[in-house]
């Protein structure tokens, strides 16, 4: 049995819809997906569907968008129940979604001022499905100047470093485990080896997550095997996860399959989804 449990569909940032993930998923031998887009959780049912269709185990999840001392942390959540549905959570993605279409406006604005570049927000509406995220600026800078590739417009212009970069609108770690925790959701710290390191070594000693994703598919060997001596040492649930968005060249992301969660890790991962 094989899990990946770090994935993006269009309605987030990610480029594959629901129908071409699980369709990979079979293709590339993996037996258990949880889909887990930025801020939001959405059209559940129809991933259960096309999961039976394809003989895959679905796990209903979400990428929660935090800070930390201005720090991007990210949060996987895996829903044990329908808690995806809650009024406090519908809430919660419309926030995060309000909040980044005025991040994508302003955006827009210093890409003219500070790169010459000049799209629109219509632009951006064109080429994203759900939550505006940084991925769907890019796709449409894209369209307008093929000059650029993905990976040299988060290095020249969007990136955190830039002068057009734009905070997104993002509750701290703190408000963030606990709506998680309030709606019976298992927590678990995303790519520990991506945080900042003004703040790796605080985030992971301040907060009681379930688990961690030691087995993430950019972290090198070594931070693979910190990140597991960790979670042995504080009783944490390891997970794994390709963090899939089906970006052609994608320097940043792996593939579906690329990093999965196997043997007594999967096992403790499972028991531990289904205590309620």
């Amino acid at each position: 049995m094989k899990a990946d449990l770090h994935m993006h569909t269009t309605d987030s940032d990610g480029r594959r819809s629901h129908e071409e993930l699980f369709a990979l998923a079979r293709e590339r031998g993996i037996d258990i997906v949880s889909i887990t887009d930025h801020d939001v959780c959405t059209h559940v049912e129809r991933s259960r569907a096309l999961a039976e269709k394809h003989g895959i185990t679905y796990i209903p999840g979400i990428e929660l968008s935090t800070l930390e001392e201005g720090k991007s942390v990210h949060l996987l959540g895996y829903f044990r129940d329908e808690a995806h549905a809650a009024p406090a959570m519908r809430d919660y993605y419309t926030f995060i979604r309000e909040g980044r279409e005025n991040r994508a406006r302003t955006f827009i604005k210093n890409l003219a001022k500070y790169e010459d570049i000049h799209i629109t927000y219509e632009d951006v509406l064109e080429v994203s499905d759900g939550i505006i995220a940084r991925p769907h600026i890019a796709k449409a800078i894209m369209k307008k100047y093929p000059e650029y590739t993905h990976n040299i417009i988060f290095d020249r212009f969007i990136g955190d470093h830039n002068p057009s970069f734009v905070p997104a609108t993002e509750w701290s770690v703190q408000k963030g485990l606990e709506l998680l925790r309030k709606h019976n959701v298992l927590v678990v710290l995303a790519h520990p080896g991506l945080l900042k390191k003004s703040i790796h070594d605080k985030v992971l000693n301040s907060y009681a997550f379930d688990g961690i994703e030691a087995d993430y598919g950019m972290h090198t060997e070594a931070q693979k095997t910190r990140y597991r001596a960790l979670a042995r040492e504080r009783g944490w649930l390891i997970t794994a996860g390709s963090d899939d968005h089906g970006i052609p060249h994608d320097k940043r992301h792996k593939s579906l399959g690329d990093a999965t969660l196997q043997g007594e890790d999967l096992k403790r991962f499972l028991e531990a989804l289904a205590t309620k």
